[in-house]
């Protein structure tokens, strides 16, 4: 699909394909674009648009580059497909002097978030290198708004952990816990792996002089893409805290289930230690002697009930008193 927007003053206006030009636009967006968009914007721009492969590469070399005057960046960026599930995949910026080209095959929030703010609100933007700082901002933006949901979802977490351990807790809430935590893991290493990419693209931008003919930054913008740069590194820092915490919290969940199996395990063992000594009397009486003296009392079976009895009290009482039950 291809979108393309304009400036109009201090706001973003979506151009109609059908009667406005390619050319009057400052940002084309492609999401799984069809072979027919791409050679459109490679015609009017007189740019190469990146294969899917391409964008898929891993190398830096592959991910930032130029090309015929205009700046290839590549990143990863989150996008929700589901209430519980994500997706990450690549985003190339190809940054030309007057306008952005943004290429992808999945549809990242952020990247419509953006569109939608800077429609409705003053969001000036006269340059490519301009939307591309809005766009990066918006995507760590979003970043940092899924870092704060699941710490907060993990404090829920640890709460729920320890209760389950309590006399009045559910033990079967622990295997949902895991299934959370293992969500959790996956989602902060997705957000990780994509402030990474992001901290790379704006280390070069910051890193790269300005030169004369060159896609680069300038003045105000470079000190932009520094303040991006900086949340991204403190960023990078939550999640690695946040990563720390999963790891603390599974071993904890294990720990309860651990917990939690030992006392089953000692439950039988204490039941089986009590019917001990009442199952030794009944199988001395069992074994079918002809000399027992005490068959033939008349008290013989009230007695050997009682012995029985009294024999599983004993330990009972022991356990109940050193606390073991």
């Amino acid at each position: 699909m291809l979108t393309a927007y304009r400036s109009r003053g201090q706001r973003l206006e979506r151009l109609d394909l059908d009667r406005d030009r390619l050319l009057d636009a400052v940002w084309i967006d492609l999401e799984a674009p069809s072979s027919a968009e791409e050679k459109a914007v490679e015609t009017a721009l007189g740019i190469g648009i990146p294969t899917r492969e391409d964008m898929q590469e891993i190398e830096v070399s592959s991910r930032i580059y130029r090309e015929n005057g205009a700046l290839f960046l590549t990143a990863q960026i989150l996008a929700t497909v589901a209430a519980h599930e994500t997706e990450i995949g690549p985003v190339t910026f190809v940054v030309l002097p007057d306008r952005l080209v943004s290429v992808h095959y999945h549809r990242p929030g952020s990247l419509t978030n953006f569109a939608d703010r800077a429609v409705r609100h003053d969001v000036p933007l006269a340059s490519g290198m301009d939307t591309l700082l809005g766009l990066l901002e918006a995507a760590v933006d979003r970043l940092a708004d899924i870092l704060e949901g699941e710490a907060r979802k993990l404090d829920l977490l640890s709460t729920t952990i320890f209760e389950a351990h309590r006399p009045s807790g559910k033990s079967e809430t622990l295997g949902v816990v895991l299934e959370r935590l293992g969500r959790g893991e996956d989602l902060n290493g997705k957000v990780n792996e994509s402030l990474g990419t992001l901290q790379r693209l704006l280390g070069h931008l910051t890193a790269t002089a300005d030169h004369p003919g060159e896609v680069t930054l300038k003045g105000r913008e470079r000190q932009v893409a520094r303040t991006i740069l900086h949340d991204v590194r403190s960023l990078k820092e939550v999640s690695a805290a946040q990563a720390e915490k999963v790891r603390f919290l599974l071993d904890a969940t294990l720990g309860v289930i651990s917990i939690r199996q030992s006392d089953i395990i000692k439950i039988f063992s204490v039941v089986a230690f009590v019917f001990l000594p009442p199952t030794l009397i009944a199988s001395i009486y069992g074994m079918n002697f002809v000399h027992m003296p005490e068959l033939e009392w008349p008290w013989g079976y009230p007695m050997a009930l009682g012995l029985m009895l009294l024999s599983a009290l004993v330990p009972w009482a022991i356990f109940r008193w050193k606390k073991w039950l």
